[in-house]
């Protein structure tokens, strides 16, 4: 067991049952993103999808300090939930185009130009210092500029990770009956999710196309996410709480409910075509473990 997982488990307020993810898992992959550097020869783009509380966020961290602790790699992490638009974005959206996006999450609600620019930056050997936005969801909101992170490019590897990041739009026949009660009441005429479907087909997949290499946390479906997601949002009370900040933005069981079926149709969809095109992928069980690391060789 590598040193710096005692400190991580604690820093993260991880489980020791962590110890054995580590193991069967999370450095043997951090071994093969370090394999898939040096074959780059330069920067390279890792892009990391996972349904809500699958745990891109804690992986993505882990790769971070491993790959900088033990391969001596430079490493930033984008969240693709840091490029939300801003409310106010947000509900010019949801007033020109339709209600359901003011809510942030779905393809369309993302500054993708912000992402690109990040990126390119990052990615190019090209010395250069720049900023990349930090998302509050506890208001819903971008923070101010300020507060955003400050990256010295280019870096060795540029970790994009997100719930959506590596998704291909679904087929246009697939969008004809509504999926869920969400959609049922407020998205009957499709108008949505027509939009969201055809905002992931262009430029989103062009911002994708930087991270050649990707990573899937797969759940055992979509259920599972739901639960897992609300086991998040309690967490990050919880630490708010403890820490004295403002959560009032935060939701309860049944707001996570509501607000997880704008995620439910490209998270199904996801999960029953993305398995076999990933590059390497994790199983994580019923108990939210991780259970194998598959590597797929596309050549």
């Amino acid at each position: 067991m590598n040193a710096l997982v005692p400190d991580f488990i604690k820093s993260h307020r991880l489980p020791e049952s962590f110890k054995s993810v580590v193991r069967e898992a999370y450095e043997p992959l951090a071994e093969q993103v370090a394999v898939w550097q040096r074959a780059a020869g330069g920067s390279l783009g890792l892009a990391l999808n996972g349904g809500q509380g699958t745990g891109k966020s804690t992986l993505a961290a882990f790769l971070s300090d491993y790959l900088s602790r033990y391969h001596g790699l430079k490493v930033f992490v984008l969240s693709l939930d840091d490029l939300y638009l801003t409310r106010a974005e947000r509900e010019d959206l949801g007033n020109r185009v339709h209600p359901l996006l003011a809510t942030r999450g779905v393809p369309g609600t993302h500054d993708i130009g912000i992402g690109m620019d990040v990126a390119n930056h990052c990615l190019k050997n090209e010395p250069t210092t720049l900023h990349s936005p930090i998302f509050k969801k506890e208001n819903d909101d971008r923070a101010p500029r300020a507060l955003w992170h400050r990256i010295t490019a280019p870096v060795d590897i540029l970790i994009l990770e997100g719930w959506c990041v590596g998704a291909v739009p679904e087929p246009e026949a697939s969008l004809a009956e509504p999926l869920n009660v969400l959609e049922r009441d407020l998205d009957a005429d499709g108008v949505w999710r027509q939009y969201v479907n055809q905002q992931l087909s262009m430029e989103y997949q062009i911002f994708f196309s930087l991270f050649p290499k990707r990573v899937l946390l797969k759940a055992p479906g979509f259920e599972c996410i739901l639960q897992w997601r609300k086991k998040q949002e309690r967490k990050l009370r919880e630490h708010l709480a403890a820490s004295g900040a403002e959560y009032e933005g935060l939701m309860n069981d049944a707001q996570v409910e509501r607000f997880i079926m704008h995620y439910e149709r490209l998270t199904r969809w996801m999960l029953a075509e993305m398995p076999t095109r990933v590059d390497a992928r994790i199983d994580l069980n019923e108990q939210h473990e991780a259970e194998r690391l598959v590597l797929q060789d596309h050549g």
